[in-house]
């Protein structure tokens, strides 16, 4: 087993700022609307960038959420290859603008359960189609929202003929109190070997405790965020403690643990044997890289607070890219999404 660990020093976060974003944000998009063309609209008129609504009722548990459809054209077969910016439909012919459903109807501007799963049908002749070189299909599905005690969403995409599905779950949305994650993912046309699973959690509670102890106090004796993954050939746990430093600073140590599976263990022992050093390099300036990222960021926000940060955050949501027209527009392809629903919640 391999176990590294690294300490590096960050500047502190505001818990009571962090509290007050969190609380505006979720505020924001509960009083947030879908119109009929899926676009998603704040209390003041203006459209959240990049989300649409697809599929179901907004801010409903099944809701779906994502961005247009590239075009893409169908085969000889009538069938859209798989991972090619849509999804065909498993036994159906593809339409433009669509992920095929599960039972193989797929409709416009909808995602069917089928390719909210990653993956695709196989074809007529039973084989799965290849992925586009750099192809990608997406979707967001809300699973609960319940601002005064839960958020909860699960993303899935395909990429490359890789299907990810990650779920994310946060309690207490307006004052967060824990974070729990779960990932996995793996390639449809592979075996075991293209398969890994991971979970993490923070207990947003427990940070804060550990923080505000006095600089001369030991570490908490659990470490308030931590990981764990697992694939056929290896096991790895992270964890990261945080500590108060005498100038107002936060000392954060990370240690990660990597255990090697099956006929990879003496494999993995002999290979770390000769490669410890750059493995701990590795691991130290990815660390560090990390801490400079989270500096620097701290350093470009502004410190506001009531009406200020409201307006900052939802200038934030409702900002565009440049040269990108807003799902739904004239130049939409596919034309509106079905929304599944009324026009408002």
């Amino acid at each position: 087993m391999a176990r590294l660990t690294h300490t590096v020093t960050v500047a502190p976060l505001d818990r009571g700022w962090f509290e007050e974003a969190a609380g505006t944000l979720v505020d924001l998009l509960d009083g947030s609307r879908a119109r009929a063309d899926g676009s998603v609209l704040l209390a003041d008129g203006r459209a959240v960038a990049g989300l649409r609504l697809l599929k179901g009722r907004h801010l409903r548990a099944g809701a779906r959420y994502g961005e247009t459809p590239e075009p893409v054209t169908p085969g000889a077969d009538g069938r859209v290859p798989a991972g090619s910016g849509t999804d065909g439909a498993a036994d159906g012919p593809a339409r433009p603008g669509t992920v095929g459903a599960a039972d193989g109807l797929a409709r416009p501007g909808t995602v069917g359960a089928g390719a909210a799963g990653g993956s695709s049908g196989p074809g007529a002749s039973g084989g799965v189609p290849a992925p586009g070189p750099s192809a990608t299909v997406g979707a967001v599905v809300l699973r609960a929202w319940q601002p005064a005690h839960s958020v909860e969403v699960e993303s899935r995409v395909a990429e490359d003929g890789l299907a990810l599905r990650l779920k994310v779950r946060l309690s207490e949305p307006r004052r967060p109190r824990a974070l729990g994650l779960s990932l996995s993912g793996h390639r449809p046309a592979g075996g075991s070997l293209y398969r890994f699973s991971g979970r993490g959690a923070a207990d947003l509670a427990a940070w804060w405790a550990a923080v505000d102890r006095l600089p001369s106090a030991l570490p908490a004796a659990r470490p308030p965020v931590t990981a764990r993954a697992a694939h056929r050939l290896a096991k790895a746990r992270l964890t990261v403690t945080p500590h108060p430093a005498d100038d107002g600073s936060w000392r954060i140590s990370v240690v990660l643990s990597v255990r090697g599976r099956w006929l990879l263990r003496p494999v993995g022992a002999v290979a770390l044997f000769f490669a410890r050093r750059p493995v701990e390099r590795g691991f130290r300036e990815a660390v560090e890289n990390a801490a400079a990222q989270w500096n620097t960021a701290l350093a470009e926000l502004t410190p506001r607070h009531g009406e200020a940060l409201r307006a900052e955050i939802a200038d934030a949501l409702t900002e565009t890219e440049p040269d990108k027209t807003a799902p739904g527009g004239p130049t939409d392809p596919w034309g509106p999404a079905d929304t599944g629903g009324p026009e408002a919640r």
